[in-house]
């Protein structure tokens, strides 16, 4: 009897010896790749061209949807294929330039909280660099982290060319004030999610004489390719503190982008504080529905799986620091009376029946929207 391809059941097992030869070419190709996109990043580097080209990567794409039309494969899937071909050769080159650049041979960083998932972050970073990288945390060592350790940041020198103050938020405060207290001879910034709680530590060591700057990295703990990333920079009045912080990102493909300090907080109440609470509500809501999550799973449309992926992304990150996010900031509030107050005009307007009131919420959406630039 036949399988549901047609292929007898004699031929099924030499088929599958097929895929599996097909399998070990593909994988044998993607490491020959790997190893060409190398070679890439150190041809670009000493002709000191950008690690990213986004008109070269256009027309591999193109001609590789021109193959698959000619072979009768997927165009899409081939597509996206190559997209994370592309996104692993862009990791490769951007780690190969970072290296290159060498900019911390020599120098030396301690990372205050580096057994913190940002702070490992930034230790493997820096450590990329060639910066002699020392870890202060009472938390112990992750896997792979072989750094010098100590405990209390207070048990020691703090003579390095670079402090970065990863420790949670509210810890982050006390750590910047007390390091007021010591001669700094380096580069200090912090990479805390908000600023205002950090404003009485960042001052009091820009009036030490401290060369103090302060970072929020707009991505995550396991990001490996930082292209299309932001990086914020708040200068904390020693402009030479933060073009140097820029320094270390100058190899990486992130965008950078500079604010001030009450502006930063302002904007991130609604970049992080309401995406956050949104997503918090959209759970809660469907965790106080009483229906069964599965059930609703095999119900699901597009829209929902997609809220839904998000959501549970942020159900699973910790509860502590999205709390911080949403009590500390001083502009906090705003966005959450906004949600709140949309929540109600819908409400009003499916309960009256007002379709209008309705249409023009979406809408008024749909031009805001419009205004968002393309992403790469």
């Amino acid at each position: 009897m036949d399988d549901d391809t047609g292929a007898r059941p004699a031929d099924l097992g030499a088929l599958r010896d097929r895929l599996a030869e097909v399998d070990r070419d593909l994988v044998g190709l993607i490491a020959r790749r790997a190893a060409l996109a190398e070679g890439v990043a150190r041809a670009k580097s000493a002709a000191g061209l950008a690690t990213r080209d986004y008109g070269q990567e256009r027309e591999v794409l193109e001609r590789a949807r021109a193959r698959a039309g000619e072979l009768g494969a997927d165009a899409d899937l081939v597509e996206a294929a190559l997209l994370l071909l592309i996104r692993d050769s862009l990791t490769v080159q951007e780690r190969a330039r970072v290296a290159a650049a060498a900019g911390g041979d020599g120098r030396t960083a301690l990372v205050i909280g580096g057994h913190g998932r940002m702070g490992g972050w930034f230790a493997r970073f820096l450590a990329s660099q060639g910066f002699a990288v020392e870890v202060a945390d009472p938390g112990p060592a992750p896997p792979g982290a072989d750094w010098p350790h100590r405990e209390r940041w207070e048990d020691g020198p703090v003579d390095h060319d670079l402090v970065v103050v990863a420790a949670p938020l509210a810890q982050s405060a006390g750590v910047l004030a007390d390091l007021a207290e010591r001669v700094l001879p380096g580069l200090v910034f912090d990479i805390g999610s908000l600023k205002t709680p950090l404003r009485d530590g960042l001052e009091r060591l820009r009036a030490a004489g401290a060369r103090v700057a302060s970072v929020h990295p707009m991505f995550g703990p396991d990001t490996r390719l930082l292209s299309g990333r932001h990086v914020i920079f708040v200068d904390a009045g020693v402009p030479d503190a933060t073009a140097a912080a820029r320094d270390l990102f100058a190899p990486t493909m992130a965008l950078q982008v500079e604010m001030g300090l009450d502006e930063h907080d302002r904007l991130i109440a609604y970049v992080l504080g309401l995406s956050h609470a949104l997503n918090v509500a959209f759970f809660t809501a469907l965790a106080d529905s009483g229906e069964d999550a599965p059930r609703l799973a095999r119900l699901s449309s597009t829209t929902f799986d997609a809220q839904l992926d998000v959501a549970s992304l942020v159900a699973r990150d910790n509860p502590s620091l999205y709390y911080e996010i949403q009590r500390l900031n001083d502009f906090g509030m705003e966005p959450l009376g906004a949600l709140a107050d949309a929540v109600d005009r819908i409400r009003h307007a499916v309960s009256s029946g007002d379709e209008a009131a309705f249409r023009d919420l979406m809408e008024r959406g749909r031009e805001y929207l419009a205004l968002r630039p393309p992403a790469r």
